[in-house]
């Protein structure tokens, strides 16, 4: 299945790799990116593989890292990430932030 992200995905993945880079390094972004890809393989290869989220019957939360997770939702032919997370967050705000995709 092919994967896109939603602009607010595309944005918080932006913002997290140039956090990577100034707060730690490059080679520390390069990993992440590495994992992150993985990850995406993996749900392009088996949609459902990772856990349902709590906050709607058709998203799906991918752990990618302890600290970073993504959310994303299937839909016919193509998987749309709709939010990467930082775990660390309080979860009401993650929520309401979830809520502006439906």
């Amino acid at each position: 299945m092919n994967i896109f992200l939603s602009p607010l995905a595309e944005r918080q993945l932006e913002q997290l790799l140039e956090f990577l880079e100034y707060k730690w390094s490059r080679k520390t972004r390069d990993g992440f990116l590495i994992k992150i890809k993985k990850s995406f393989h993996q749900i392009s290869i088996q949609p459902k593989s990772c856990k349902k989220s709590g906050f709607h019957d058709n998203l799906f939360e991918c752990i990618v890292t302890k600290q970073t997770s993504f959310y994303y939702r299937i839909l016919i032919n193509e998987i749309e990430i709709i939010s990467v997370k930082d775990n660390r967050r309080d979860p009401k705000k993650i929520e309401e932030e979830l809520k502006h995709w439906r």
